[in-house]
């Protein structure tokens, strides 16, 4: 059994969709709309063939969470880099575009190399070897 994709509600569809893109080399498929439900979204692809789901709709409430507390629920997703250095060059490429970092490259007690970074929206990424 493996997970299909993950799917996260944006206020910015667009401009997510270019951060993964753009820094985490997803493939995004063409725009999905549906007027009827005033939805839109896009499914994203990684070289893995794991899969990110963008999808926006107004209606939807803003999560009243704060981003650096942490609750009960989805708390993260990894995205694998392939090595210690790929962590330590795509961490610092993220803050220097102006992405906040809330964990700085290490080793965790249970021996992942990581660092975790802000998308545009607070959602956390940990990025691993």
């Amino acid at each position: 059994m493996t997970i299909d994709h993950i799917a996260i509600w944006v206020n910015d569809l667009e401009n997510m969709k270019q951060f993964y893109v753009k820094y985490f080399g997803a493939t995004a498929n063409q725009k999905y709309h549906n007027p009827k439900k005033n939805f839109n979204s896009y499914f994203l692809t990684f070289e893995s063939g794991a899969r990110l789901e963008l999808m926006q709709k107004p209606e939807i409430p803003q999560n009243l969470n704060n981003t650096i507390d942490q609750y009960i629920g989805l708390n993260h997703f990894a995205v694998s880099v392939g090595s210690k250095n790929n962590v330590d060059e795509l961490t610092e490429k993220l803050r220097n575009d102006g992405y906040e970092v809330i964990g700085e490259p290490r080793t965790t007690g249970d021996g992942y190399y990581e660092s975790v970074v802000f998308d545009p929206e607070k959602n956390r990424i940990e990025i691993t070897i």
